[in-house]
């Protein structure tokens, strides 16, 4: 058993944090900017909660954190009331935050001047891998501090892979996205052209799902794509925040995404039909509309 601060209790969060209490057995302590949600958390799974990433990061073990975006991250990180003013020498931050490399090797940095390490672990699995304990942890960072953390990460977590130093993690997850945003666009085509083409939806994809078309995408989202279902999921925002920095670093390091950046503009036709909150599915309803 660890002592575990958790930082953000947004719909990763939460349950991520839940795991490490009941799963994983540790000793938790959560913050989050709404204190009724902290509230209730404690209510649901124990432990306890403070009123700032500081006072939460304080003599802990690990200090895991699941917010927004960059900016958030240096709130509660680096702000005067930010972990990083609290943690111990020894002590190991992990960051969950899809956020970018830049902000990872900042951190990494940070960290490792106060005496202490830092491991940059985005997840994929969406809101389900969370609440079922079983996402994709990808990582950056020392090799040893990552021997540290991954039985902690375990307890929400069916794979943990150290992808290589800091910001090797946040670099992993935008091959991620890369690549769900292409599958995405392809599926949406697929089903809408089957519609016009007078097909049989089902019929076609529990054809097309046995050979080499088949997806995590196409096995879970073909049914409310067809039916025009999307308020669920992955929501378009937060795709297109990732895809914001998928295309930042490429601009950086001279990679060409062309189908990424033509996919980054189909999410924004989805938010100027109101679709913000829809799940990335919803790549089919602009060409439905």
């Amino acid at each position: 058993m660890a002592k575990v601060a958790f930082l953000g209790l947004g719909v990763m969060g939460y349950p991520m944090a839940g795991h490490l209490a009941t799963k994983g057995g540790h000793e938790v302590t959560v913050y989050n900017r709404s204190t009724e949600k902290a509230v209730r958390w404690v209510g649901q799974f124990g432990g306890r909660f403070e009123a700032t990433p500081r006072a939460a990061a304080t003599k802990q073990d690990f200090v895991m954190a699941c917010v927004g975006n960059d900016d958030d991250l240096r709130q509660v990180t680096l702000g005067p009331d930010g972990a990083f003013q609290a943690m111990g020498r020894g002590t190991v931050f992990v960051d969950h935050t899809t956020a970018s490399a830049e902000i990872a090797r900042e951190l990494a940095a940070a960290a490792a001047e106060r005496g202490f390490a830092a491991i940059d672990a985005p997840v994929s699995g969406g809101q389900a891998g969370a609440e079922n304990g079983v996402l994709t942890v990808m990582c950056g960072g020392d090799a040893a501090v990552y021997a540290r953390a991954e039985p902690v990460i375990a307890a929400y977590a069916r794979a943990c892979t150290l992808m290589g130093e800091a910001g090797a993690g946040q670099l992993a997850k935008m091959c991620n996205q890369i690549c769900i945003a292409g599958v995405v666009q392809g599926l949406a085509e697929a089903l809408h052209f089957a519609k016009r083409a007078g097909l049989d939806t089902e019929k076609l994809i529990s054809t097309i799902s046995k050979g080499a078309a088949q997806s995590w995408q196409m096995e879970n989202r073909y049914k409310t794509m067809v039916a025009g279902e999307f308020e669920f999921g992955f929501a378009v925002d937060w795709m297109r925040k990732d895809l914001d920095i998928v295309l930042a670093e490429a601009r950086t390091n001279g990679a060409t995404l062309p189908v990424t950046a033509l996919v980054d503009q189909f999410y924004a036709e989805v938010q100027a039909m109101g679709g913000h909150r829809w799940d990335t599915s919803s790549l089919i309803a602009r060409l439905e509309r």
